[in-house]
C-alpha cells in the first residue's frame, strides 16, 4: 500500500492554485472521491478547501484519524458540521471567498445548494475543467503505479490463457479473472467520472455476445446477467472458432490501466482475422502520429480514415447505429480522463505526461467483435506502453 508523498500533494495543490489565480478563483472546494484522492492522498468523508494563496485545509467529518494517517497535507482539520467551514476558513486567516469553484460536473444539485449557503455573497463556478486538465498530466509517481497496474493485468491475461475452456460460461471466466486480479491487489471497482458510468473489472464475453451493443459509451457492450446491469459477461457458453474478448481494467493503489486481448479455440473467420490485423495496423499508425503537440482530434481523424480505407466504415468502434466517436481515452484515477482521442478535439495538443488507452475495435453483429487495447503514456523520449501482454491473437 502506497501513501502519496507529501511533496507530490503539495505540488498538485500549487499547480491548482496557479490555475485558480489565472481564472480568478479565490478558492476551490473539492468533494468528489477521485479528486480528493488526487489532492489529499485520502478518501474520507469531508471536503478539501484550497485557497488561491496559502495552505489547503482538508476538512474531515469521518474518519479524522484515518485521514490524518493517510494524508501528507499539513492541515487536516476535524469537521463537525458544514456550517463550521466559514469559521474554520476565517480562523486560518483566509478572507471569505468571492469566487468559489466546485466540481459541478459531478456534484449533486441538493448538496451544491447546501454548500452555497456557506458563502451567500460568493459566485460559484465550475472548477472541474481546471481540475481535469491538471490531472491529465501524470507525474513519475503516478506512472510507476500505473506500471504496477499493467503488470497486474498481464497476470490476468496469463491466467486467461490457462483457464479458458470450451463449455465455460463467460460469467465463470469473468469470475475467475476477477479473482486473479483481486489476489494481485485490485480493489474491485473501476472509477468513472461520467454520470451513471458504472463498470466493474471490465467486459468479458464471447461469440455473438461480444457484438451486442448496450447503453455504455463504449464500442462494446455485452448482454450482462440481467437488464439491471446490461453489460459485460452473461451465462453464454464459450464455443470453438469464435472470438473471446477480455477487456480488463487493472487497478492498483488507486490507478488504472485498460487492456483488451482476443482469444479463440481453433480459428476465426477470415473477416475477423483480417479485422484484428487491421486494428493492429491502426494502433501502429497511432504510435507513429503521437508526439508532443499532435492534435487529439487529428490523430482520431487519421486512424478513422485508415479504418474506412480498409473497409470498416460500418463496423469500426461499434455495431452499425451504435458506433462511438472516439478511439482513445485518458486514464489514471478514473477510466474516462483527458486526453480524448476523439472527434471534435481538433488540434488540442498532446503533452508530455499524458496517459491514455487506445482501443481500435470492430463489431460484426451476429458474428462477434475483435480489437486491441493498450495503455500508453507520452514521455519526453516518446510514447511508452504501460500494458505489456502479448498482442498476438491467442489461438488456444
Amino acid at each position: 500500500m502506497r501513501i502519496t508523498p507529501a511533496t507530490e500533494l503539495e505540488y498538485r495543490c500549487r499547480q491548482l492554485q496557479n490555475g485558480m489565480a489565472t481564472e480568478g478563483l479565490d478558492a476551490v472546494l473539492v468533494m468528489q472521491n477521485a479528486d480528493l484522492f488526487y489532492f489529499t492522498g485520502s478518501i474520507q468523508a469531508g471536503s478539501l478547501y484550497i485557497p488561491v494563496h496559502g495552505r489547503p485545509l482538508y476538512l474531515v467529518r469521518r474518519d479524522f484519524g484515518r485521514a490524518r494517517m493517510e494524508s501528507g497535507l499539513l492541515e487536516v482539520v476535524p469537521l463537525s458540521s458544514l456550517k463550521d467551514i466559514p469559521r474554520i476558513v476565517a480562523e486560518y486567516g483566509y478572507a471569505a471567498p468571492k469566487r468559489i469553484g466546485m466540481e459541478l460536473d459531478v456534484l449533486p444539485v441538493n448538496l451544491f445548494e447546501r454548500y452555497r449557503t456557506l458563502f451567500t455573497a460568493a459566485v460559484w463556478l465550475d472548477a472541474a475543467p481546471l481540475i481535469r486538465r491538471l490531472r491529465m498530466i501524470k507525474s513519475s509517481h503516478e506512472i510507476h503505479i500505473m506500471m504496477d497496474a499493467g503488470r497486474q493485468v498481464d497476470l490476468v491475461y496469463r491466467r486467461a490463457r490457462e483457464i479458458i475452456r470450451e463449455g465455460m460460461t463467460d460469467l465463470k471466466l469473468a469470475a475467475e479473472l476477477e479473482y486473479a486480479a483481486r489476489s494481485e491487489g485490485h480493489p474491485g471497482i473501476v472509477r468513472m467520472r461520467s454520470f451513471n458510468g458504472e463498470i466493474c473489472f471490465g467486459h468479458i464475453y464471447s461469440g455473438t455476445d461480444s457484438a451486442v451493443p448496450s447503453y455504455t459509451d463504449t464500442p462494446l457492450g455485452g448482454m450482462g446477467v440481467s437488464p439491471a446491469f446490461p453489460q459485460g459477461a452473461s451465462y453464454r457458453t464459450i464455443d470453438r472458432n469464435e472470438p473471446i474478448l477480455v477487456d480488463f481494467s487493472g487497478s492498483f493503489d488507486g490507478y488504472l490501466v485498460d487492456q483488451t486481448r482476443v482469444f479463440a479455440f481453433g480459428s476465426l473467420s477470415d473477416r475477423l482475422t483480417k479485422g484484428y490485423d487491421d486494428m493492429l495496423a491502426i494502433q501502429e499508425l497511432m504510435r507513429e502520429r503521437v508526439k508532443v503537440g499532435a492534435g487529439w482530434g487529428e490523430i482520431y481523424d487519421s486512424c478513422l480514415a485508415l479504418a474506412v480505407a480498409r473497409g470498416h466504415a460500418d463496423h469500426f468502434m461499434g455495431a452499425p447505429g451504435s458506433q462511438v466517436s472516439f478511439i482513445g481515452h485518458g486514464i489514471g484515477i478514473e477510466l474516462d480522463e483527458y486526453p480524448l482521442i476523439a472527434r471534435g478535439f481538433g488540434a488540442t495538443p498532446l503533452e508530455v505526461g499524458m496517459a491514455f488507452a487506445f482501443e481500435p475495435k470492430l463489431v460484426f453483429p451476429g458474428e462477434g467483435a475483435v480489437g486491441i487495447e493498450n495503455t500508453f503514456y507520452l514521455s519526453a523520449e516518446g510514447l511508452k506502453r504501460l500494458t505489456i501482454s502479448d498482442e498476438r491473437l491467442a489461438l488456444l
